[in-house]
This record gives structure tokens, sequence and C-alpha cells, in this order.
């Protein structure tokens, strides 16, 4: 009796893992959006064509059973000669898509999965977010501030009126007589013929101040530090160098070879967006740009005559008597690009001066460099030196081989 209940209880164990096993593998396999994800988004996007054409109607333009033969082996039927097959083979540059190992039932889960995206209206939350590289602003209180302004102004005269009835009702309590009547302008004088230290020490403290203001802003003559000038496209720093880990010098190439950085040309752009037609923040407007500066067609994957280059305004701009060498600085000296540009990857939606860019500010940065020797063999010989001038390896900065003289940087 006792083996029995042992032996109904291991089938009913038996049974029941074997039915979690295949309850698992049923509904892994009807995960369509999952499916979707891992096997075909480097390729394919439901709405919009990335390599090969946008998946939306799929279902509607081929049935089922060619769908499920296309997936598995599409060249098996261009060579067969499938007209639809050859169509779209030639129509995508005859980029082969690769054969999938996919179940039928995966693939039909993967082709619920487009038709229910497709049948979705799209979100407009996309065009409520911030733009790329918009910071929000806060709302102007311009209006409050004139109304606030206004009130103060009413109660002020309500109370003068109040002041001038009880100072009437008091003289006329005491039998005092009236005083002389004064304009505004009259007033003022009497009350400052009567204040005059209180009217010294105001004028002290405006002079003051203002002559404090009139330096500082003389000193700011010629300095853009904090400029953010809009571009004709919302280009994300944070997003490309930060989130995606673009490298700097993949699209400035001049910062290592040669005197300026450069802005790159809208062809480095396509070498992403060819593909990556649609971002994460403003959806297509901003890329729709580039293929407008370009004359391209995402669709067709062609570029037509009418190109014309993308007016970029430039950020950093160095008065023409002062000389600056990326490469010198970049490849030579080992300056990492935050040094004087900031940390674009984390905080720069859209690309603002970080520095202030003066000479003072360069002098400084001299003077606290240490000089990159090693594995330099243009310092073998200099740098015993130096070592003999000054004593210490960790004391020779920038400004001991010459990098405070002034033609080193105005030629």
């Amino acid at each position: 009796m006792h083996n029995n209940n042992y032996k109904r209880i291991k089938s009913f164990l038996f049974s029941f893992l074997l039915f979690l096993f295949l309850y698992n593998t049923t509904v892994s396999a009807q995960d369509g959006e999952a499916l979707f994800k891992a096997n075909c988004t480097s390729c394919h996007a439901v709405k919009d064509k990335v390599v090969g054409p946008a998946l939306a109607g799929i279902q509607n333009r081929r049935s089922e059973e060619w769908l499920l033969k296309w997936v598995k082996n599409s060249q098996a039927l261009v060579k067969a000669g499938d007209e639809y097959a050859v169509k779209i083979f030639n129509d995508n540059n005859k980029v082969m898509m690769p054969a999938q190992n996919l179940k039928d039932d995966e693939i039909k889960a993967i082709l619920a999965f487009v038709k229910t995206e497709a049948e979705k209206v799209e979100s407009t939350a996309a065009a409520q977010q911030p733009v790329e590289g918009q910071e929000e602003t806060g709302k102007d209180n311009t209006a409050y501030w004139f109304i606030a302004a206004v009130l103060l102004l009413l109660i002020a005269g309500v109370l003068e009126k109040v002041q001038h009835v009880l100072a009437k009702t008091v003289r006329q309590k005491e039998g005092l007589p009236e005083p002389p009547v004064r304009t505004r302008l009259q007033g003022f004088i009497y009350w400052a013929r009567h204040n005059k230290k209180l009217v010294a020490v105001i004028l002290i403290v405006f002079t003051l101040y203002g002559s404090v203001k009139a330096w500082y802003g003389m000193q700011s003559i010629g300095i853009s530090q904090g400029y953010t000038p809009d571009q004709p496209i919302k280009y994300s720093h944070k997003l490309h160098a930060g989130i995606n880990g673009i490298s700097c010098i993949y699209c400035h190439s001049g910062a290592e070879k040669g005197k300026t950085a450069g802005v790159p040309s809208a062809n480095v752009c396509m070498n992403c967006h060819k593909f990556i037609k649609k971002g994460p923040t403003t959806g297509t407007t901003e890329i729709a740009k580039i293929y407008k500066a370009l004359d391209y067609d995402p669709d067709k994957g062609t570029y037509g005559p009418n190109q014309k280059p993308i007016q970029w305004v430039r950020v950093h701009n160095l008065p023409d008597l002062a000389y600056f060498n990326h490469s010198q600085h970049f490849v030579v000296g080992k300056i990492a690009c935050q040094t004087c540009h900031g940390q674009v990857q984390d905080s720069m939606t859209v690309a603002s001066q970080y520095s202030r860019l003066t000479m003072q500010w360069c002098i400084d940065c001299h003077k606290s460099t240490r000089v990159k020797m090693d594995g330099n063999a243009y310092y073998n010989e200099y740098h015993k030196e130096l070592l003999t001038k000054y004593g210490s390896d960790s004391l020779i900065t920038v400004d001991k081989i010459g990098g405070t003289e002034c033609a080193r940087c105005h030629y």
C-alpha cells in the first residue's frame, strides 16, 4: 500500500514537472516581442526601413505559409525564382537575409507581435518630450512680477493717503497750521536737504556698486564662457559620447592630426544613421535633417544631386592673434578633451563653451600641467637637461619648457 502511494506521488510529480516544462516552452515560443528583439531588430523595424524593409502589414502581402518559408530560408525562395522573393532581394540592394533557426510557432508569435505593433496608434509622447539637447525652461513669470509691482504701487499710494489724512487730523486737533503745498520734486529736494548724511551714504554705495559692475563688465568683453547657440540639428553629445560611448575622435578626427578638431561632415553621421533612423527623444525629426542635407532617400538608400552643407554655428572661436594646435595638446600632451571642453558625455545635450579660453586660463594650465615625456623620443636628451636644471621630474611643467613665452602662441 505504501509503495502504491509512493508511485502515485512520483507519477504526479513527474507529470507536473513535464507540464511546467511544456508550458514554459510554449510561453517562450509565444513571446513574440522577445523573439522579435532577439532575432529581427538588427535589420528590421515594424514601421521603418532599417537594413531590410518595414514589417508592418507583412501578413497582408503574403500568406503565412510563404512567410514561414521565407524566414527559415529566404535564399532558397530567391534561387527557386519566386517572383516576390526576388523582388524583395533586389529592392533591398541584394542584401541576403540570413536563415533563421526558428520554429513555426516562434515565427507565428513574431508575426502576431508585428501585427499588434503595426495597429497601435503612434503615441504623441515623443512630440511632448523636450528636443534633444534642449533643456526644459521655467515658465515666464513676467506677468506675475508686473501684477505684483502694480499691487505694491497701489498699496504705497493708499498708505500715503492714509498718512496724509492722519497728519491732517493731528494738525487740526492740535491747531497747527497746514504745511506749504509742494510738488513731488520739491518734496524730494526738501527731504534730501534735511537728510544729507543718508543721501551721501546712498550715493557712495551706488558709486561703488556701479564701479564694480563696470569693472567686471569690461573684464568679460570677448569672453564667451557658457555660450550655447542654437544649432540647425539638435545634436546631443550626452547621447552620442555618453550613453552610446562614441569616441570624440571618431567625429572630430582632426584633433589628433592637425590644428583644428573640425566639424564632422554629414557623411560621418551616415555611418550610423544609414541604419539608425529614429532617435530616443526626437524620433525621426532631427535625423531627417541629415537626410535632407544629403538629399538622401532612406527608403531607397540612394543619394540625390541636391546636397547642401549643414550650417553649424561655431561655438569655440579663439581670436586670430592666438595660435592653438589640437594635435599638440591631445597627442603629445595627452590632454583629455574634457579638460577644455568639460564633461560633454555627462551634461551637454547641446555643445557649449565650457572654459573661459582667456590667456590667463592658458597660462594657469601651463603652470600646473606636467609634461608627458615618457615614450616620446623627442624628450630623451632634453629630459636629462631639465632634470639637471630643475632637479625633479615632478616639477617639470609646461611653463618650464617655454610654455609661457609670448612667441609660442602669438606669432
